[in-house]
């Protein structure tokens, strides 16, 4: 086995000598916390929810507790970006375990039969006529490819040829339904290669002259063994089943990352990944060839061949060069259409126009037509059955979003139909609702009427805080008409709408769990469709409120805000956890706008600080932390002035109101949210304690960018320097917890960074503690785990929180 996490070799050990000398004082095995918070973590899962396109029923795909620590322990390869499981060919995840068929008139629930007891599905893809379910199941050994009766509610094991379900794309319907195109473990792959004992020379990389920046990945290919290993595990053979489990092959194995057909069915785009592969970048990066097939998997056509994309510039608004984003056009038989920049990719260079659109209809043998072309980054296109598409484009430099409708066919421009800042929350028109059309592919939902009218679905940012809507947007004259809104005491979200006179929505309160309604738009009644219980009985009567407080230079902040059920402010003022997530923006009137809804159920993930409110505790969670650099400036510029700012905010505001002990507050976050941590803890003495989980503390460990920082380190240094809490850790004298995940794959949060940082902090005589938790990533999964980080963080907080020493 080549390595079963992605630290390995001198890395690992090292990073379990410090796990276990940090806690050999302890003897410390997985510890439990407290009951109020395990009855919490312990809580039963709501289903996830799956809608036909008729709306006559409902999928509901049940969700399993957390692994054990046994079960995330199994072998596992990174490999190019990407974690696999070498046993199943498979990429590491949980799947589901059941699958209701919920009839949403009468609201009697079926579930599927004759599934294995110990199911892990996956991939769950409806027919297009909505008879027959494909799904994957997950075994110790394999990925097996399932079939389930819509009507009988029955399912049955479709072939016992192994899926590879590595990389990519799965399986997908055939547009009549009387196929499944998925990919499989090719014939005679034989066993695993195994790798030499003796070295036959050196790993070489060599750059020359080729400017080639990246920002920081993990998993990469490492050497010529890891190179056999990608090929063996990613390569597979694309094949058809028939609704009986006949397989027919397509074409020869390869690695594929998708496989897509064309409306009518009569050619699929081919996009397969070929050498030389890369020591720098992932697998989404590597070269690659789009080509077409016809039905039979007989080649048709190249299209482009990719290069190794290595060398695209640091930028968010910088690309690739040639063709890029290929798609099928929804409302032809067979018609390709991609993107190409027109500034060579890159932001800086003036340019009228940034990227063209180019099409290209079967049988594939004309030249490629430009359709449109972009004065912004090309984002996306929004097309209607026929006559309209909606184009939309976009500069993160200075945040602006633009769309545009026009002509389908000719590819005129029509009219602009939004420009806005994307920060802008308050103007956000939501997502455009769809419906299949002949084809049976998404297209705009479009209202009854000579002019083009649409319909979107927002949550609705407002000063009031979020209230989602649906809207009826007159694309032509611009007129907009709210169809429903939703009503307080509830956050009402809709989900399905097709325009004949009812809407389903999500309805939740404080006090209410999320359930499904029926809504009868002219009647304005409501009948309910699910009846999903309070998962979390213990937290009735916890006290809910969101805040709207000043920072010192007028932004105006929010954050929500939990007391214990009992407590009255006659009381006194309790001991706080402020838990927080900085954000970046390029306007002070952005950062100010009401973020979130004051009716909205709390819903308690492994990661949720809002544990501590059962502990007698006030946490003020998403604490806003906005950080805003306008117009020539970068919001980092002044990152650690703002972020003492917006915390010195929090705590005059909560302390004010007589309800959290200016001396009791800890505060803590997850990821950038740690980066902030301690930062405020290297900066201020406004804590009692910090609570940092998978954070980076060394910026120049990312040094071609972070977050949204879009400069390199060479290019801003100070920046760089004054940002990281690591070069400030003398001043870090706060009681400071850390904890990290030994296999942490997210790029920049490298384990190193909690490492280094408690090494620092402990050499200058500081109060801190590191905790490695074996086996987990940058998003912890094992229950063990997540016991033991919240034994952790409640220990933390009893000790120098709640019952701080002077």
């Amino acid at each position: 086995m080549k390595r079963e996490s992605i630290l390995h070799g001198s890395a690992l050990a090292l990073l379990l000598f410090l796990f276990f000398s940090t806690v050999a004082q302890d003897n410390l095995t997985y510890q439990t916390p407290p009951e109020s918070i395990r009855e919490l973590v312990d809580a039963p899962t709501t289903p996830s929810v799956q809608f036909t396109k008729s709306r006559d029923k409902m999928l509901l795909l049940e969700r399993p507790d957390f692994p054990t620590i046994a079960d995330i322990s199994q072998p596992v390869l990174g490999l190019a970006g990407l974690r696999l499981n070498p046993a199943n060919s498979a990429s590491e995840g949980s799947g589901f375990t059941a699958i209701i068929i919920k009839d949403v008139k009468t609201g009697k629930e079926n579930p599927i039969t004759g599934l294995p007891a110990e199911a892990r599905l996956g991939n769950v893809t409806l027919s297009p006529d909505e008879k027959w379910l494909a799904f994957s199941n997950s075994t110790p050994n394999a990925v097996e490819l399932w079939l389930a009766d819509i009507k009988l509610f029955t399912a049955r094991k479709l072939t016992d040829k192994p899926l590879n379900d590595a990389f990519g794309f799965t399986l997908s319907w055939t547009p009549d339904g009387q196929h499944i195109l998925a990919k499989f473990i090719p014939d005679g792959r034989g066993e695993m290669p195994e790798a030499g004992e003796v070295p036959v020379g050196p790993v070489v990389q060599e750059s020359l002259g080729k400017t080639a920046p990246s920002r920081t990945y993990q998993n990469l290919l490492e050497n010529p063994y890891d190179e056999l290993l990608f090929d063996y595990f990613l390569t597979a053979q694309a094949a058809l089943v028939d609704l009986q489990g006949n397989i027919t092959k397509l074409n020869e194995p390869g690695i594929y990352r998708t496989l897509s057909y064309s409306p009518d069915g009569n050619y699929l785009l081919v996009q397969r990944v070929v050498r030389p592969y890369s020591y720098l970048v992932p697998v989404y990066s590597f070269p690659y060839h789009v080509v077409l097939w016809d039905a039979t998997g007989t080649e048709v056509k190249t299209l482009h061949k990719a290069p190794l994309a290595d060398d695209v510039p640091i930028g968010f608004d910088n690309t690739v060069t040639g063709p890029r984003s290929y798609s099928w056009r929804p409302d032809k038989p067979a018609t390709l259409y991609w993107v190409e920049a027109l500034d060579g990719g890159i932001a800086r260079n003036e340019a009228d126009f940034r990227d063209a659109v180019y099409q290209l209809e079967a049988p594939f043998t004309a030249d490629p037509a430009t359709l449109i072309r972009t004065t912004l980054r090309y984002g996306s296109i929004t097309w209607a059955d026929k006559d309209y598409a909606i184009l939309n484009e976009r500069w993160r430099q200075t945040r602006t979003e633009k769309m545009t409708l026009f002509d389908s066919d000719s590819g005129d421009t029509i009219k602009t139909i939004a420009d806005r800042s994307s920060e802008d929350a308050y103007t956000d028109p939501g997502r455009f609702v769809y419906m299949p059309n002949s084809y049976n592919r998404s297209v705009l939902l479009l209202d009854k009427g000579r002019q083009p009218a649409v319909f979107t679905i927002s949550t609705g940012a407002s000063p009031e805080g979020d209230r989602p809507f649906l809207m009826r947007w007159n694309l032509l004259s611009g007129k907009t008409d709210t169809l429903f809104r939703s009503q307080a005491p509830y956050y009402e979200l809709p989900v399905f709408f097709d325009n004949t006179g009812t809407l389903i929505i999500s309805r939740e309160s404080v006090d209410e769990a999320p359930n499904y309604y029926s809504v009868n738009l002219k009647k304005r009644s409501m009948v309910p469709i699910t009846a999903f219980p309070d998962p979390y009985p213990s937290m009735k009567d916890v006290q809910k409120q969101q805040l709207s407080y000043p920072r010192n230079d007028g932004l105006t902040l929010t954050g929500t805000l939990y007391l214990p059920k009992d407590y009255k402010k006659e009381d006194g003022p309790l001991p706080m956890l402020m838990w927080a997530y900085p954000r970046e923006f390029k306007t002070a009137a952005a950062a100010s706008q009401v973020k979130g809804s004051p009716h909205r159920f709390t819903r308690i993930s492994w990661g949720s600080p809002v544990y501590w409110v059962t502990r007698g505790y006030a946490v003020l969670d998403n604490a806003d932390m906005p950080i805003v650099g306008e117009g020539e400036d970068q919001p980092n510029d002044t990152f650690v002035p703002q972020l003492k700012a917006n915390a010195e905010a929090a705590i005059n505001y909560v302390t004010g109101l007589g309800l959290a002990d200016p001396k009791r507050i800890g505060v803590g976050g997850h990821s950038y949210g740690a980066f902030m941590t301690a930062n405020l803890l290297a900066h201020t003495d406004l804590f009692a304690a910090g609570l940092a989980r998978s954070g980076a503390y060394n910026r120049t460990l990312t040094p071609f960018g972070f977050q949204a920082e879009p400069r390199t380190y060479w290019e801003a240094p100070e920046v760089y320097y004054q940002m990281s809490p690591f070069s400030f850790a003398d001043k870090i004298k706060t009681p400071l917890l850390l904890i990290h995940g030994v296999d942490d794959e997210n790029s920049g949060t490298f384990p190193i960074n909690s490492e280094r940082l408690y090494a620092a902090i402990k050499g200058h005589g500081g109060t801190v503690r590191l905790v490695f938790l074996p086996k987990e990533l940058h998003g912890y999964r094992a229950k063990e785990s997540i016991y033991h980080t919240l034994w952790e963080m409640d220990r933390w907080l009893e000790r120098y929180v709640k019952h701080r020493q002077e």
